[in-house]
């Protein structure tokens, strides 16, 4: 073999098979994508990634990506090319070219290990910054229109976003990226080693009939019989790791509970109820563990059991033309190569049956995570305007999901500076008017106007990020460079946290360290500094005593003398700090009333 002219054939050996990969290529996921469920769902994720009309980087990294990985099929060729050449050597006792053969290894070895390398950093580089755009997309997806907040009182609830936009999202981009590079070193080093084994292997007669190139035939054949079966036996590890990323998710989810809710649960001393319920999670886990470890067992033990095989068949094949004197041992050995290399590259599709197999519940989860969104971003019956001053409601009804009417024809006109007290039962919705009103309850009709800019809402249960004091105050707006320090220290003495005022530049988790009524009063001192045109306050005082509560609402209404004030609460001791009463009855009936 005259190397140095191997080198040039190789060069466009690799382009040719390049341009062939990209026309069926795209033609197979064309097909894949018209035909099939998930190669849908694989294309409604990376399309916007991929397209040229947003970045040609991808493509090209990825195609780069094909040419290393056909470059390495190319050396596996010249490998076998080397194989013969030297086990020919060894046995004409060709010390000369055997040493030669040594030097051609060494080159082949070189340029094969640095391949490797520079495969492994742009598949790496591929990965983190589809990644990047990937996480960005389902962030924006998630936190755009409250979608976190409307996915939980969606008909078909989002189970563990968390795990789809961290976990399934890595999981989908690495097994995308595997698979399909797979498919294409597979195909190609299938069609490569097909003609070096068609050209090695010799006719084999059979009941009387002399086929020639038999073992061409008898490599497919015995790899399609064994992949039908393989599938066959696999086929449940789709449902079974679906379910295993589910089960682990919820499983995640109560432990973060536990930690969640932990002074509740520890002032009730609810741990053996915890533990029980934990416990009985887990037991799910591992029972879908086995079943998934004994599916695995049967299809782990069969691909084995084809693989071993695999190692002599070719060599009991070729046993009598070899001691007949028809090849020689670098062709027996060549031979077995190449039959090694069509069966490893036909067996790629049964041994990545597990892969796919979760790759599948992946784009179940990462497409069910983008369909639960739409779903909940569908048109609203309710229009929410811009209003400079008032609060308008105009023939405003509120349903609960199943069409079950709340509120029935709400018709009012609430001015600027006015304050309103909502009362009722519970359960009759009045935080879900506050909701309705916020944009945030899809299940309602009318037209509302409100200022829209310049509102507040304060829920019973205050968020505080973490990090300063002074952050938490400024929530949800990012704390000014330049601050009033003086001011800022004044509104938290007036709300009655003077005992934090040497705390403001501390960073803490200021949810577990503040007691309820400590955070709802941090609540009040946000809207003082905000001094929104309208607040709603939804049970904003529950967790005070009626003397802190007094203190709160005469702050307010010296503070803002402008602002309007919506309230929802229960106790009786709220008509003083209210002008009107707006009662909600069970019957989805309400009446507005002066106090």
């Amino acid at each position: 073999m005259n190397w140095t002219e191997e080198l040039v054939t190789s060069f466009f050996w690799i382009l040719k098979n390049l341009f062939t990969t990209f026309i069926i290529f795209s033609l197979l996921i064309f097909v894949l994508v018209k035909t099939t469920k998930w190669g849908y769902q694989f294309w409604t994720l990376a399309k916007d990634f991929i397209s040229p009309k947003r970045s040609s980087s991808p493509l090209f990294y990825f195609w780069t990506i094909v040419f290393f990985n056909l470059l390495s099929v190319r050396i596996d060729i010249l490998f076998s090319d080397w194989y013969k050449a030297m086990y020919d050597a060894l046995q004409e006792m060709n010390v000369a070219g055997f040493w030669l053969q040594m030097l051609v290894f060494s080159i082949l070895a070189t340029v094969h290990i640095f391949n490797i390398l520079l495969t492994y950093y742009i598949s790496q580089r591929f990965q983190i910054q589809w990644r990047i755009w990937l996480n960005k997309r389902m962030l924006n997806k998630w936190t755009a229109n409250q979608a976190y907040y409307k996915t939980q009182y969606a008909l078909s609830q989002l189970d563990n976003p968390d795990q789809r936009i961290q976990q399934d999202v890595d999981a989908y981009i690495s097994n995308s990226l595997s698979l399909a590079i797979g498919v294409i070193s597979s195909t190609v080093s299938l069609v490569a080693f097909s003609i070096i084994l068609w050209d090695q292997s010799g006719p084999m007669e059979i009941a009387g009939y002399q086929i020639p190139h038999m073992m061409v035939f008898l490599v497919f054949i015995y790899v399609l019989i064994s992949s039908v079966i393989a599938f066959k036996i696999g086929k449940p590890l789709i449902k079974l790791n679906f379910a295993n990323e589910w089960l682990n998710a919820n499983y995640r989810y109560s432990l973060i509970r536990l930690k969640e809710y932990a002074e509740s649960i520890a002032f009730y001393g609810g741990e053996v109820m915890e533990k029980s319920l934990l416990l009985k999670q887990f037991d799910k886990v591992i029972q879908n563990i086995w079943k998934m470890v004994y599916r695995t067992l049967k299809l782990s033990g069969f691909n084995i059991v084809v693989s071993q095989i695999s190692v002599i068949f070719p060599f009991i094949i070729q046993a009598s033309r070899y001691f007949a004197g028809e090849i020689k041992l670098g062709d027996l050995i060549q031979t077995a190569q190449a039959f090694g290399k069509v069966q490893s590259a036909l067996s790629f599709y049964r041994n990545s049956y597990d892969n796919f197999a979760s790759y599948c519940a992946v784009l179940e989860r990462l497409t069910g995570f983008n369909h639960s969104i739409d779903s909940i971003n569908l048109p609203s019956n309710v229009i929410i305007k811009d209003s400079e001053h008032n609060l308008i409601f105009e023939n405003l009804t509120i349903n609960t999901p199943n069409g079950k009417t709340l509120i029935e024809n709400i018709n009012l006109n609430i001015t600027q500076g006015t304050s309103l007290l909502i009362k009722g039962p519970s359960g009759v919705g009045k935080t879900t008017l506050l909701r309705t009103i916020a944009g945030l309850w899809q299940y309602s009709e009318g037209t509302i106007y409100r200022p829209i800019k310049n509102a507040l809402f304060i829920s019973q249960k205050t968020y505080l990020p973490q990090g300063r004091l002074i952050d938490a105050m400024y929530y949800p707006e990012v704390s000014p460079e330049i601050i009033d320090i003086n001011y800022v220290k004044n509104i938290i003495n007036q709300v009655n946290l003077g005992h934090l005022v040497d705390k403001l530049e501390q960073e803490d988790d200021w949810t577990r360290v503040l007691s309820l009524g400590e955070q709802q009063r941090l609540a009040f001192a946000r809207l003082v500094l905000h001094k929104p045109k309208i607040a709603f306050l939804d049970e904003a005082t529950a967790s005070m005593d009626e003397g802190l509560e007094d203190a709160m609402y005469r702050l307010l209404r010296n503070e803002l003398k402008e602002t309007t004030i919506i309230s929802v609460g229960h106790r009786s001791t709220l008509h003083l700090y209210h002008q009107q009463q707006l009662q909600i009855s069970a019957d989805g009936s309400w009446k507005l009333t002066g106090l």
